[in-house]
C-alpha cells in the first residue's frame, strides 16, 4: 500500500509539473484546429490561431445543442469573422472521449493529417490521451489556454487550483487504465470507449 501511494504521489507531482510548464508552439502549422468547449478562452485561444493563418479550419467541439451561432457570436465576437469561411462547430460531444470522436469524424472526412488541440492547461494531459487512441498516425500539437480561475504558479498553496489538478489527475489517470486495458484486450475498444467509431482502414 505504501509503496502504491508512493508512486501515485511521485506520478501526480509529474502530471502537475507537465501542466505548469506547458507551453504554446510558437511557429508550428497544422491543417486544422479543433477547440474543447468548456473554458471560457478556448476559442479565443482557436481564433489566434486562425487569424495568424496557422491552420485553416476550426473545429468547436462540444458546443450544445441548444447554442445558437449568434449566442456563441456574442460570448466570442471575433467568430463572426470567421464563422462562413472556416469554423464548424460539432454537437455532439458530451464529454473528452466524445470530442475525440467529433474530431475523428471531422479529420476523416476533411482529409486533416495533422491538428491543434485547444483546450485548458490542466486538460492537456487527458486530452491527448484520449486524442491519440481516437486519432492513430494523425500529429496532435497540444495548445493549452490558460484557466483564469486556475493558477499554476505556487499551485500548492491554492485551494481550488489543488482541488481542480487532483480531480483532474484522477480523470487522467482512469483514462490511462482504460486505454492500457484496451490495448492488452482486458476490454473491448466497444465498451470501454462506447463514442468512438470503428477506425477507417485507410484514413484519409
Amino acid at each position: 500500500m505504501v509503496v502504491g501511494v508512493t508512486a501515485v504521489a511521485i506520478d501526480f507531482l509529474h502530471f502537475v509539473q507537465t501542466v505548469a510548464t506547458a507551453e504554446r508552439p510558437q511557429d508550428s502549422k497544422a491543417d486544422a484546429i479543433v477547440v474543447l468547449t468548456g473554458g471560457a478562452d478556448r476559442i479565443p485561444g482557436g481564433l489566434d490561431l486562425l487569424r495568424e493563418g496557422r491552420a485553416e479550419r476550426m473545429l468547436i467541439s462540444g458546443v450544445g445543442r441548444r447554442v445558437t451561432e449568434n449566442a456563441l457570436i456574442a460570448r466570442a465576437p471575433d467568430v463572426a469573422g470567421f464563422a462562413d469561411c472556416c469554423i464548424d462547430l460539432g454537437r455532439e460531444a458530451a464529454d473528452t472521449i466524445g470530442n475525440a470522436a467529433e474530431a475523428r469524424k471531422w479529420a476523416e472526412e476533411r482529409g486533416f493529417h495533422s491538428l491543434f488541440v485547444v483546450t485548458s492547461t490542466y486538460h492537456i494531459p487527458r486530452t491527448l490521451a484520449e486524442f491519440g487512441a481516437a486519432l492513430p498516425g494523425r500529429q496532435l500539437i497540444p495548445y493549452p489556454v490558460p484557466d483564469p480561475g486556475i493558477h499554476l504558479d505556487h499551485w500548492y498553496d491554492r485551494p481550488k487550483t489543488v482541488r481542480v489538478l487532483v480531480r483532474e489527475y484522477f480523470k487522467y489517470l482512469m483514462v490511462r487504465l482504460r486505454l492500457g486495458a484496451e490495448r492488452i484486450g482486458l476490454v473491448s475498444t466497444a465498451n470501454a470507449s462506447p463514442h468512438l467509431p470503428p477506425a477507417s482502414p485507410n484514413p484519409s
